[in-house]
């Protein structure tokens, strides 16, 4: 079956069609919302970014919440997942419109990075919850198919959503306040979509609810530990080591953004306008790279099988990451952020679709939330590295080099692991 014919049945489906309208909401105002921060911290004309202040930012912003984001996988387990989209988006609109607040207000910063983390703890529920569902409106033999299309058109979605912001931003209104304002807007629809879906209809099962805190609660050591084991077993073993390549990958992807952020601040541009906007290109370009990677996924992963398709994603990377990157001038670099797109976004579609059909669905909600911590706890780890490795105008040959080296291990361990 082509590309395009089982796009078209998948979207007949309505109700998948109802929870991808959410996640392309719900994506899109991350999109904008992210960029408003970014601009905010890192392209101010009156702050003097360093990869240590990014690296700070991101800790901020996302390490508390690799802590107890099992907690949500284990809610995502026990709570009704249509309300998780609904009350979980009201609460991002407000605490959204609370930032914009903060961002044009004389008030301490660490308000603001209070603001920004309640944000990206709700985050954690909404983008775990959203593959945690998608088996419940989409049947076995299209679930390639559907992981193929609904994340990577919610990448999609984040990347459209930050071209918003950059167009917001640069022609509309000289403002990063403004483009947050923008992004909560976004989230009160995404918040309304959901209203489109019963509340049943995204599980978890019923003798599963428990729909008070407590008791939601009270068992989540236990049942944590019940989902390590459940992942550790040997028929989900494929999905325990596609987690952690693409844990490794995620590093790699992380570590070179903020190489990427310093060079069009410092090296690419000589305002921050145009550092901005150049920003805003590689972007859109990676989105292209997802966008492919979306085509050529299902084909691929149909013929060498999910495991194998990320072994050559990362062996991809390892090959043409460095021989773009080392030039460290704009038009490779360009090349690069497609390539990454292709092969980061390639990579997680096969790695989602391991760990939706290996995992049972009373466990999906806390794998994949741990998923989530360790896509977290990689990207603040990889900031932290850059922030050692980078100079200020961020040309760094050891960091390219480093970056490559870990993509080649990856795809060599990788393929071990689908030989065995």
């Amino acid at each position: 079956m082509s590309v395009a014919r089982d796009l078209r049945v998948l979207l007949r489906f309505q109700d998948f069609r109802r929870l991808l309208t959410l996640r392309l909401l719900s994506q899109g105002a991350d999109g904008v919302y992210q960029v408003g921060l970014a601009t905010y911290v890192v392209f101010s004309p009156e702050k003097q970014t360093s990869a240590a202040a990014i690296a700070s930012a991101m800790a901020v912003l996302l390490l508390p919440y690799s802590l107890v984001g099992p907690f949500a996988g284990v809610l995502l387990d026990r709570w009704r997942r249509r309300q998780v989209f609904l009350y979980g988006n009201l609460l991002r609109a407000l605490m959204a419109t609370a930032t914009a607040v903060l961002m044009v207000s004389q008030v301490p910063e660490w308000l603001f990075y209070v603001s920004a983390l309640c944000v990206t703890a709700v985050n954690r529920f909404v983008l775990a919850g959203l593959s945690a569902a998608l088996p419940r409106v989409v049947d076995e033999e299209r679930l390639v198919m559907a992981n193929s299309l609904s994340p990577t058109a919610g990448t999609l979605a984040a990347t459209a959503g930050g071209g918003l912001a950059f167009v917001v931003r640069l022609l509309v209104a000289d403002s990063d306040a403004a483009v947050v304002v923008l992004g909560a807007a976004l989230y009160l629809c995404a918040a309304l979509a959901s209203l489109r879906m019963s509340r049943e209809l995204l599980g978890p099962d019923r003798e599963l609810v428990q729909p008070r805190l407590t008791a939601a609660l009270s068992g989540t050591a236990r049942d944590l530990m019940a989902g390590v084991r459940h992942l550790a077993a040997p028929p989900r073993r494929e999905a325990a080591w596609a987690l952690g390549t693409m844990t490794l990958m995620r590093f790699c992807y992380g570590a070179l953004l903020v190489m990427l952020l310093m060079l069009c601040r410092y090296e690419f541009s000589s305002t921050t306008d145009e550092g901005l906007a150049l920003l805003g290109l590689a972007l859109g370009i990676s989105g292209a790279g997802f966008f492919a990677a979306a085509v050529l996924t299902p084909w691929a992963a149909g013929r060498l099988g999910p495991g194998r398709w990320i072994v050559v994603c990362a062996a991809v990377a390892a090959l043409l990451e460095p021989a773009l990157g080392l030039p460290f001038a704009t038009v490779p670099m360009l090349a690069a952020s497609f390539v990454l797109g292709l092969t980061t976004q390639g990579a997680k579609i096969a790695t989602d679709t391991i760990v939706q059909s290996s995992v049972d669905d009373g466990f999906r909600g806390r794998i994949f939330s741990l998923y989530d911590v360790l896509f977290n706890a990689a990207f603040v780890g990889a900031a932290g590295v850059s922030a050692l490795m980078l100079p200020p105008d961020g040309r760094s040959v050891h960091l390219v080099v480093t970056v490559a080296v870990i993509y080649a291990a990856v795809a060599t361990a990788m393929a071990r692991f689908e030989r065995q």
